[in-house]
This record gives C-alpha cells, structure tokens and sequence, in this order.
C-alpha cells in the first residue's frame, strides 16, 4: 500500500555555473561552462545562457566549444561549492531531520511530519527556497509530491527558480501525457528501444504487464511498471549506505607507455586509499575500469572472501591491469572501484603496509 507522505525534491539551478557569476560579476548574462578547456576537458556545469546553445554537462569541451565559438570556461572551485552547499543542507535541516542529500545540489526532505498535507508542502518548499536565496543568493527550484519518484520530476517542470506540486489527482495524467524520454531513470537509449514497442507516452507505458516489461528491459522492467502507476515507497534516507568507493583518471593525451600507465595506477590506489580512511569503510570487490581511445570500456574484478586491505588492493590492481589490458591499444581512462563494502576490522586492515 502506497504511504501518505509528502516529499520535497529541491534541486539548484546550474549550481556551479551559478556561484560563479554570482562570485564574479563579468559573467553574468554570459555563457560559461565549468570545466576544463582543453582537448580532454569536459563540462561540469553550464549557465542558462550556455544551454540556449545546447550545452550541458557531461558534454565533451571541444563540442560544447563548437556549439558556442563565445563559451567562456572556468575552472571548477569544488570546496567553494561544497560550502554552499553545506549552507543549504543546514537549512534543510531546520525544516526537517530527513534530508537525504543526492549531490552537491539536490536532495530529497520529506517533511510529512511538519505539514498537514499538499498544499502546506508546497509553501514549505517556497519558504526554504527562499531562505536559500537569501543565504547564498542562489536560485533553486523544487517538486512537491507524495513519493520520491514524483518530487523529482515535478522540480523539472518550472526550471529555473520555481515549483511544481504533483498531487494524487493530478499523478496521473501528468504521466499519462509526459513523453517516455522524460520519465527519471529511462535514458535515451532505453527511451529508444520503449519506442520500437510502441512505447511513446506515459499512458503507452502503462499498457504492459509487469512480466511483459521485466522480458524486455530485465530487472528495471518492474521499475518501470511501478513508476508509471505512481507506486514508490523508497522512504527519504538521511544515512544512505554507500554502496562503492572510486577513483578514475582521464589522461590528457592517449597513454601507451607502461611506465605512464603504472605511475598512474600507484597515484588511484593512494587516492581510494585515503577514500577509504575517510569513508571508514573497505569492501571485498575490486574493479578496474579501461576505457580505450575508441571509447571501448571494459571493467573487470576481483572479489576476496574477507575485506581487500592496502596490500591486496596494490597487488590485486596491478593483476587485474596486466591481465585485462590490451597493449597495442591506447588508453584514455583509467580507474578502481571499491565495492561490497563492510566497515568490520577497517583499523586494523588500513594499518598494513601504510
């Protein structure tokens, strides 16, 4: 049975592309892009003037370069961004205990204990991003609803600076008519292969039987098949378990050279390693990621039956690399992953070979 809740999605405006006009006056109203520049650089956040031109994040800087000659770029201030957005958590946190934070600029607060219903969630939601306006001088927009899946694309819908409320009235022709690429967790590829089925809104969506969807797209079949009817009891998590640990490196210009490749490896390890410290956590999986100059990425592990310490993860990253990597092929990134973590005898695992 669906639970009554109501849940706030508030999201930041181009957050990292905002503090920085916001912190520098001259690229207001003027395309930028934090990220890097160069050949190898890609964009972490663009301003509203930048995405006119089609540019968004995770788009490679050459392109976005290509698409407006007058983009400007900026090197990405990650500890001012992390303050702000601690700033904001803290205001979370005076409205509500449950705060669950999904990045730097989002989080989820379900505040079904402080208000009566809908309606008073919906001025919560205009009185936090207020407060958040005026501490940071920053724009956020939020979705109000009943369950997570909704609140997350009601703050979507009146982009930058507003909100949106999707009530249990109105949850289903807002579905209904929303185009199948604009649902939260269908990408473009899967909004592809829904669309070869017919598939193109979501009242088409809500045509097929679970068993129907779950053959053709697997486990996110079911997914689907409940989203579409508004079913998602996944609770508000202040204490989101962590489910891995990585580090990865993009090399500026395609890497052949064996000694390169290792020199880059020993730098991963130290890095998960203090990842590791920080989190207070290791795992019994380790995974390396190859990504070739074609773009080919592999991923490849290995899993221990107790918990990997620093000298099993040196060991067992320079196997998985020798084993899985192709030397007459270039490599363009090069990463490790940590995962099945557990927290037990972590003191004790980090103080070997440290």
């Amino acid at each position: 049975m669906q639970e009554v809740r109501n849940i706030l999605h508030i999201d930041m405006d181009a957050f990292y592309a905002s503090i920085e006009q916001r912190d520098h006056p001259e690229l207001r109203n003027k395309p930028i892009a934090v990220g890097g520049s160069s050949g190898r650089g890609v964009v972490a956040a663009a301003s509203y003037e930048a995405r006119k031109y089609g540019i968004r994040s995770a788009m490679p800087s050459a392109i976005a370069s290509r698409k407006c000659p007058d983009l400007i770029f900026i090197k990405p201030r990650f500890d001012v961004y992390r303050n702000v957005s601690n700033k904001i958590r803290e205001i979370f946190l005076t409205h509500t205990p449950w705060v669950e934070p999904l990045s730097l600029d989002e989080a989820y607060l379900d505040v079904t204990e402080q208000v009566s219903g809908m309606e008073e969630a919906s001025e919560l939601a205009q009185i936090i991003r207020s407060e958040i306006k005026e501490a940071t001088q920053l724009n956020a927009s939020a979705g109000i609803s009943f369950n997570k899946f909704l609140a997350k694309m009601a703050s979507d819908q009146q982009k930058p600076n507003g909100q949106y409320t999707i009530t249990h009235e109105m949850a289903r022709e807002f579905m209904d008519s929303l185009p199948i690429g604009k649902f939260h967790g269908i990408g473009h590829a899967t909004a592809e292969k829904m669309k070869k089925l017919d598939i193109y809104y979501g009242k088409d969506l809500l045509q097929h039987k679970d068993y129907e969807l779950i053959r053709h797209f697997g486990k996110a079949g079911l997914y689907y098949y409940n989203i579409i009817r508004g079913n998602d009891n996944r609770p508000v998590n202040p204490d989101r378990i962590r489910k891995s640990i990585g580090v990865e490196r993009t090399f500026r210009d395609n890497i052949m050279d064996d000694k390169r490749i290792l020199e880059t490896l020993k730098h991963i390890i130290e890095l998960l390693r203090d990842r590791i410290e920080k989190h207070q956590k290791s795992g019994k999986t380790l995974t390396i990621k190859l990504r070739y100059a074609d773009f080919t990425t592999i991923t490849r592990s290995k899993t221990l039956n107790t918990s990997f310490d620093i000298t099993s993860i040196d060991y067992y990253a320079r196997e998985l690399l020798h084993d899985n990597r192709e030397r007459n092929r270039p490599i363009r990134l090069l990463g490790l992953t940590l995962s099945n973590l557990d927290d037990n005898n972590l003191q004790n695992q980090l103080k070997l070979n440290i």
